[in-house]
């Protein structure tokens, strides 16, 4: 199993310390900070380990609150307010130096048969079709700024595929959409709850960049200063986070110095598997 996948499913596996108390650690790959997308996969690790296994996550909601320190531990705290007869609910705070850096709701079903329907995928070519990390890197090399070129080199736990990789090249403004394939870059075990946290983590990533796009911004841009706010995501149907899914992504508004964002997630057969919105803060850093 290649190092990055290992090293996910490492930090996702939390030490129990108490009853409803869990410890995380951060990979140590130079961040300043903790990647919100770990907080998150983590936090509903805990949330997942007091709930009865017959019951998974179908939403979670959460707020950023402080920068996570990557050189400690995180503590994770979870608070069991209500198992019913359908739904479970569980609130969790991710704890630092003492203080809060990140608290989340989520729930719980108990699934059971009932209407369907969903909006369609949108039609864009399939991640065969598109050219790999390595390919980007290589075709693109000469063009693209030192540290978007670190990012794209550093082994990493999920994989992308941009349909359309000229945002990261142009100054030019486009429309606020993106359209994405992401996968696990290695086979992951038979455990719903992991694809599912697997997935929470992926689903951090690139989603606040959508609110760039009418800027002619990117993340790399080093007059930006991001973050995630809150981050919102609902679990509809089964899937496999190893698998390709088209992570079809938009960005209604952005006042304020923030940008909101929305994101669907489907599967490879066109099955709508997860929804997400999150609100980033998207400051253009001022003069000293």
């Amino acid at each position: 199993m290649p190092n990055a996948i290992a090293g996910l499913i490492r930090i996702l596996d939390l030490e129990p310390l108490e009853q409803n108390l869990f410890r995380g650690i951060s990979p140590k790959v130079g961040w300043q900070r903790v990647f919100g997308g770990q907080v998150i996969g983590q936090a509903l690790v805990a949330a997942i380990r007091t709930v009865d296994p017959d019951r998974p996550a179908h939403s979670l909601h959460g707020y950023f609150m402080r920068p996570g320190d990557p050189k400690v531990p995180i503590i994770y705290e979870v608070h069991r307010d209500r198992d019913g007869a359908s739904f479970s609910t569980r609130r969790v705070v991710a704890i630092q130096h003492g203080a809060p850096i990140f608290s989340m709701g989520c729930s719980f079903h108990r699934e059971e048969a009932g209407l369907e329907h969903q909006v369609p995928m949108p039609n864009v070519p399939a991640p065969e079709d598109l050219p790999s990390e390595a390919d980007m890197l290589k075709e693109y090399r000469h063009q693209i700024p030192d540290n978007m070129r670190q990012y794209f080199e550093r082994e990493r736990p999920i994989e992308l595929r941009p349909v359309d990789f000229r945002h990261y090249l142009s100054p030019e403004p486009s429309s606020p959409e993106q359209f994405i394939w992401i996968k696990a870059t290695a086979p992951l075990p038979d455990d719903r709850a992991l694809h599912q946290c697997v997935l929470a983590y992926a689903s951090d990533m690139t989603l606040l960049d959508t609110s760039l796009l009418p800027h002619g911004r990117s993340l790399f841009d080093p007059e930006m200063m991001l973050a995630s706010l809150d981050h919102a995501l609902w679990f509809h149907r089964p899937f496999r986070a190893d698998e390709w899914l088209l992570y079809a992504q938009d960005s209604p508004s952005g006042v304020d110095g923030r940008g909101f964002n929305r994101g669907n997630i489907f599967t490879r057969d066109g099955a709508l598997a997860a929804s997400v919105a999150q609100e980033g803060l998207i400051r253009v850093r001022r003069p000293k």
